[in-house]
């Protein structure tokens, strides 16, 4: 192989598959990427083996070739060179690298090494707006679990009836977030696919700047998002996601509204003070008024009072501050409403004008 490409254009696509890339030495090939450059065309392959992810290269081919390079060295060689990168392999272990007066000689492995990209069956494809995907992702993302022992949690679901409706949802059992939007196309039939989170997260990088219809190809085991001409794959995580709409209060009495900014703000400001690990708050409820305080025996405690429309009887909870927050930040409404039913029981949260929006948090013992 012998190539030469402009640095940006190398290091654009380099910094796209850091995060893809297995950082564990587990298995030295998932530290590699694939770099396939022929005359019909060039792009680079990085993989974990639960997602991968494929995309065009700009160069120019003096000679044509497939070579897997450590993508963290590579990666960090072009950041630190100027000037158009000309790539040479000396066999399939071994490739110099000349850029100016540099010159590297970094050491590679064979392409035959490199893992398949893996075959879909029975697939079906519906068609997504860009900046739709983008904005039912990070409204549920972060409710969505870490390392849970109850793996499904560790994703997103997207439930696609035919219609088409797509609906989101994260959890991680004490929060709940739900998104629901009508999309272009039909299918089959209804599915619940659950996408892991990590790959639901390099999905918004990659749709952040595209303005383009998302092409999502469907089939049992994996779902292929094409964008543009860069394909992200993922393999689904398996089993039966948790019944959402059974966790989502339907008659709660009490309903506070309250200025999202300003509760925000309040509960940032009394976080400060809990503990860290629990980040618990006390919210006092009382006639138009909210009540927030907090208290750490090693630090001291604090409290902070706002405005909220509502009469009725006094409650008192405790939440997580920082589950709250993350909440209220996933929203865009200037007021919300809080729809209560007693202390312990979930709060259902909803924003003035978006219905199709809706989030739960569980209270905390206090």
């Amino acid at each position: 192989m012998k190539i030469t490409v402009a640095k940006e254009e190398l290091q654009s696509k380099l910094s796209n598959i850091q995060n893809i890339v297995e950082k564990k030495n587990t298995m030295p090939i998932l530290s590699h990427f694939l770099l396939d450059a022929r005359k019909k065309g060039a792009f680079i392959v990085a993989t974990d083996l639960e997602t991968a992810m494929k995309e065009p290269l700009q160069v120019r081919i003096e000679k044509e070739g497939q070579i897997c390079i450590p993508a963290r060295k590579m990666f960090e060689i072009i950041k630190e060179v100027d000037g158009d990168v000309r790539c040479e392999t000396i066999d399939d272990q071994w490739m110099k690298i000349k850029v100016g007066k540099s010159n590297f000689r970094l050491a590679c492995l064979s392409s035959g090494e490199f893992p398949a990209w893996p075959g879909m069956e029975d697939k079906e494809e519906i068609s997504i707006e860009a900046d739709l995907l983008k904005d039912v992702i990070e409204k549920t993302i972060y409710a969505a679990g870490e390392s849970d022992t109850r793996y499904t949690l560790n994703g997103l679901l997207f439930h696609l009836t035919s219609g088409v409706t797509i609906t989101v949802v994260g959890t991680d059992g004490h929060r709940l977030a739900i998104i629901s939007k009508q999309i272009q196309g039909t299918i089959n039939e209804e599915k619940k696919l659950i996408v892991p989170k990590k790959a639901a997260a390099e999905l918004r990088k990659i749709i952040e700047k595209s303005s383009e219809t998302v092409k999502v190809t469907l089939d049992k085991n994996h779902v292929l998002f094409t964008v543009g001409k860069i394909e992200f794959l993922t393999r689904l995580i398996e089993g039966t996601y948790p019944s959402y709409e059974q966790v989502i209060p339907a008659h709660n009495e009490n309903k506070i509204i309250v200025n999202r900014e300003a509760f925000t703000k309040s509960l940032r400001r009394v976080a400060i003070m809990s503990k860290e690990r629990s980040n618990a708050v006390k919210v006092d409820i009382s006639n138009n008024l909210f009540s927030i305080t907090s208290s750490n025996p090693d630090i001291g405690e604090a409290q902070d009072e706002l405005p909220v429309e509502y009469k009725g009887e006094q409650i008192t909870m405790g939440f997580n501050a920082r589950y709250f927050i993350d909440i209220l930040e996933g929203m865009s409404d200037e007021k919300i409403t809080l729809e209560i039913q007693a202390a312990l029981n979930p709060v259902l949260i909803r924003g003035e004008k978006n219905e199709n929006y809706r989030c739960v948090i569980m209270p905390m013992r206090i």
